[in-house]
């Protein structure tokens, strides 16, 4: 980052009354971290990173290789709405780089770059725009259970519905954070409850989904409450889901945007985006695109060519760096830029 651009930020934790920052990251199973620093350490953390050892966050290196550097992305400089006005708490999301200066391979934001760069190459944008649910379930002399907070059910609102209030603090504390919400509502099961916002790409989005986390829990904990978001943590009712994602060409001029697979003179990263993104039309490497025909069931013809790349049988959005294994029911971690077989 330019020194200009770095003496533009302290001028704005200035103004921002700022104390401590915030700088988080995430761990290769998607858990955050975070690190807090003084407002006086700002400087350090801007020009050369703060140093953190990696051998003790899951999924990372071996003790041998511990040193790693956060250094933090301006563009996700956010003040957390729920800490003191007067002095006043700040955010940065962080990228995290080796002692060399080179950027971690194992970083989950460094990562979904690179396939996003890649899929860039092949003109493609890979967009998301996810649908979060959780639940609220009280705590019991400060751990959490499983009993529910209300009984309410789809689209219900008070007083069966008793987490509307809650609902609209983490709405406005998320728009104070940059957040476009769209909308809110009771989900199916009881005390479940889902909070729109607008799509964007995928590095932005996953950005936005750890934010949304950290503050619905913040929220929720300030009510004495839990929220969770584990897909099923109650059997036999309705779990969580977060859907909802493309990959989308961009149009050459004149021309129509169509989503499909990509050709199998594509790059590896875009094939697994726009397979992630649950695209199903058949390819053809001469005449690059087309959509596969209907088949009734029973029906004796031919099934279509499927792509060189299995995909996943799922809609559903696949982790950064998996695809679909030879058998359709399994995905298995597949390193950047190698083959599945």
């Amino acid at each position: 980052m330019s020194p200009d651009n770095i003496s533009a930020m302290l001028e704005r934790i200035e103004q921002d009354n700022v104390r401590f920052l915030r700088l988080q990251f995430t761990d290769l199973l998607g858990m955050p971290k975070n690190v807090s620093i003084p407002a006086n350490q700002v400087g350090k953390a801007l020009t050369d990173g703060i140093g953190f050892d990696g051998s003790s966050v899951e999924g990372f290196v071996r003790i041998e290789e511990s040193d790693m550097v956060l250094k933090p992305d301006l563009s996700t400089y956010t003040l957390l709405p729920w800490r003191p006005r007067e002095k006043s708490v700040a955010r940065f999301i962080c990228d995290v780089y080796k002692p060399d200066g080179k950027p971690f391979e194992g970083d989950p934001r460094h990562v979904l770059r690179r396939a996003m760069d890649d899929a860039a190459k092949d003109g493609y944008v890979f967009n998301t725009g996810p649908e979060l649910e959780f639940f609220l379930f009280k705590m019991i002399e400060g751990r959490p259970t499983t009993q529910f907070q209300d009984a309410g059910g789809y689209f219900d609102l008070a007083p069966t519905d008793l987490a509307e209030d809650l609902r609209r603090e983490a709405i406005l504390a998320l728009t104070e954070m940059g957040f476009e919400i769209e909308a809110s509502h009771h989900e199916v099961a009881e005390s479940q409850h889902e909070i729109d916002f607008k799509y964007s790409d995928a590095l932005h989005t996953a950005d936005n989904v750890i934010t949304f986390k950290f503050a619905v829990k913040t929220m929720a904990l300030m009510r004495g409450l839990h929220a969770s978001f584990m897909a099923k943590p109650i059997y036999g009712i309705n779990g969580t889901s977060s859907a909802g994602c493309s990959a989308t060409r961009r149009p050459s001029p004149g021309s129509q945007t169509r989503r499909s697979t990509p050709t199998n003179g594509s790059s590896p990263a875009t094939r697994r985006l726009a397979t992630s993104a649950g695209a199903r039309a058949t390819v053809r490497p001469s005449s690059g695109f087309r959509r596969p025909a209907a088949t009734a069931p029973g029906s004796s013809s031919a099934a279509p060519t499927r792509p060189a790349t299995p995909t996943s049988p799922s809609p559903r959005c696949s982790p950064p760096g998996w695809r679909a294994s030879g058998r359709r029911s399994s995905l298995r971690a597949v390193p950047m830029g190698t083959s599945s077989t």
